[in-house]
């Protein structure tokens, strides 16, 4: 029978399965296949908080969405149109999130009485009515991958783990996507193990070869390639760019980078990332401890180094003392943190954005610390550059607000032209600039800069710029320690101004009003980017008008946002927390934001984003807001 080929302009698949099955590694590959081909994408990983739990539990799901399009998209998807299952419970985890007439691929293997036990059935889903309202393909893809790899002499249980690349083989195939760099990827992976090589090349072509030749899948599906500006791009996690990000700052400043970090998920990648790159001048310390690492990030900066220290939530409460040291001293220091869901150890694994509030205020004192927040995995690389920018010309500890969600996900990324990118001045003092009582020339370490604020950065060992530094607060000017009460309010006031004044370097705020005539804005911070904007297309495609904003820097505000607010009769607030930028609003402006507000651990969907919009919108406007249903969710 002759294939049919459809055309789509977009498709959301999700590979789950066992947390030992491969499906990250399946997700990628199948990722940079389509970025490879050009398509537009975006993707959530999602996996299992346990090391390694209970196999066939529900706990131990591990799954990979991918959104894949022929023009721009921005988010992974609210909803798969394709669930690959390698087993019983990883049907039942993804089930409730499928739309009716989805496609689901499961892997009949381990549908035994056990397995479906211990996933939670009382019946086998593939025997009975349960999975009516699906297009079900039950494939044997353990069985036919042992089958096909039975020449290299593997045992059952190794011949049964290629059973991913038999997916990823079928699955190439019903999207036309290309092979070639995924059989190159399985050559140097395995190329110590020719056995286990040739096991997954041959599971990979022989997934491929049963699209092409079954008559269980007689559609092929085409997308084609999306529309992008020229240049060169590649396929980033945020991680991966924020990494780069800071061996960029290091560049663009002339300063050797110095993470000192330990390792807690999800920031772990970029310590392994950037201890690859010694070429770049960059040294990376692996520390007993939290305090420790950015114990030792601060006695590089000290040292005139550009000091970075890498955690998550919790790490950044065991860091807040030390946070305050860097406030006190005034020494560059970029701290990052990639939020997830919390207290305490909360949810590892999962994404969420609220530590906002401890990133304004978790520390002892009038500390005031300035925040970034990138909005999308390749603009985590911007979101370091201007991090560092404002550490080293402010003299400051800088917050950069990633997340899990923008750590593991990816997108296609424009490399940028290295010769464009921002010089960043760290204007070493050079030479003394005072004097003493009796005359002589000193070096004053808390003279200020007239424009920012600023005190002056001397490496240790310069000749003549010997000065102390330390946790206690100091005199203005001279540094010494002092316990002047009329000194520490100067000192605490003028600490505050120097951060308020890094709003007079930033731009203006972005406003996306395309009529001029919304009376509803959406305002929001970090990786709800993606979702907000999604929403807000789906209801501007409807007929409606709304305005969009996004935020960078949440400390300090940019100085046109007050203004901004105040033009609109609606303000909606979307975060994955319940309404930390909205108090912040509320306090500052005295506006009357909505929040919209949810801690699932997940991103945000574009489709329940869009209906609140449109509520408001009605609200407004005194209109019915109709939004047209669509698969998978908003683009």
């Amino acid at each position: 029978m002759a294939k049919q080929v459809r055309q789509l302009d977009r498709v959301i698949i999700r590979f789950a399965g066992d947390s030992g099955d491969g499906m990250q590694l399946t997700g990628d590959r199948f990722t940079q296949e389509s970025a490879g081909f050009g398509n537009d994408l975006a993707t959530l990983p999602n996996f299992p908080a346990e090391i390694r739990a209970p196999q066939g539990t529900l706990p131990g799901v591990s799954s990979f969405q991918v959104h894949f399009a022929d023009h721009d998209i921005l988010t992974p998807g609210d909803a798969p149109d394709v669930l690959v299952a390698m087993n019983p419970a990883a049907l039942r985890a993804n089930l409730g999130d499928l739309p009716k007439g989805a496609t689901i691929i499961v892997d009949t293997h381990d549908f035994t009485k056990r397995n479906l036990t211990k996933a939670g059935y009382t019946e086998n889903p593939l025997e009975n009515d349960d999975l009516a309202e699906f297009a079900v393909h039950p494939v044997d893809l353990t069985g036919m991958t042992v089958e096909g790899v039975k020449e290299f002499g593997l045992s059952r249980k190794d011949a049964a783990r290629a059973k991913n690349m038999f997916a990823l083989g079928l699955l190439s195939w019903m999207y036309g996507r290309p092979t070639d760099s995924t059989i190159r990827f399985l050559e140097r992976r395995f190329a110590k193990v020719p056995e286990i090589r040739d096991a997954n090349i041959t599971a990979f072509k022989t997934g491929w070869n049963f699209g092409e030749t079954t008559e269980a899948f007689i559609v092929q599906y085409e997308i084609k390639p999306a529309p992008m500006a020229p240049g060169t791009y590649r396929n980033i996690t945020g991680n991966l760019a924020l990494a780069y990000g800071l061996i960029a700052s290091g560049v663009q400043s002339g300063l050797p980078v110095f993470l000192g970090s330990y390792p807690i998920t999800p920031a772990s990648d970029i310590l392994h990332e950037l201890s690859k790159h010694k070429g770049f001048g960059v040294t990376t310390f692996q520390a007993e401890d939290e305090i420790a690492g950015i114990g030792a990030a601060i006695g590089a900066a000290f040292a005139g180094r550009l000091g970075v220290t890498t955690t998550s939530g919790p790490g950044i409460a065991l860091k807040g003392e030390s946070i305050g040291l860097a406030v006190m001293t005034e020494l560059p220091l970029l701290v990052v943190n990639v939020q997830r869901g919390g207290p305490s150890t909360g949810l590892p694994t999962k994404t969420e954005q609220s530590d906002l509030l401890q990133a304004m205020f978790g520390r002892n004192g009038e500390a005031p610390v300035p925040i970034v927040a990138p909005q999308s995995p390749g603009d985590c690389f911007d979101a370091a550059l201007e991090a560092a920018r404002i550490a080293i010309t402010y003299r400051t500890p800088v917050m950069l607000l990633s997340d899990g969600y923008l750590a593991n996900g990816s997108e296609p990324w424009q490399i940028p032209d290295v010769d464009q990118l921002p010089a960043i001045d760290p204007a070493f003092a050079t030479a003394t600039n005072g004097t003493d009582d009796k005359g002589e020339d000193v070096f004053l370490p808390y003279l200020r800069d007239g424009e920012t604020l600023a005190r002056p950065w001397a490496i240790p060992g310069t000749p003549g710029l010997e000065h102390r530094i330390g946790g206690l607060e100091k005199g203005e000017g001279h540094g010494n320690i002092s316990y002047d009460p009329a000194n520490h309010d100067l000192m605490v006031r003028t600490r505050q101004a120097k951060v308020d004044r890094i709003a007079d370097s930033l731009p203006p705020l972005e406003v996306d009003d395309p009529s001029g005539s919304a009376r509803v804005l959406v305002l929001g911070w970090g990786s709800t980017y993606g979702p907000i904007g999604a929403g807000v297309r789906r209801v501007r495609r409807a007929g409606y008008h709304v305005a969009q904003v996004h935020l960078r820097h949440l400390n300090p505000f940019p100085q046109d946002l007050g203004d901004i607010l105040r033009r609109y009769d609606r303000v909606l607030v979307p975060e994955m927390n319940l309404g930390q930028l909205s108090m912040l609003l509320r306090a500052k402006y005295l506006v009357d934001v909505v929040g919209y507000n949810h801690v699932r651990g997940l991103p945000l969907k574009a489709a329940e984003l869009a209906e609140a919009i449109g509520e408001l919108v009605a609200a407004a406007e005194g209109v019915e807001v109709d939004l047209v249903p669509t698969s998978g969710g908003a683009r």
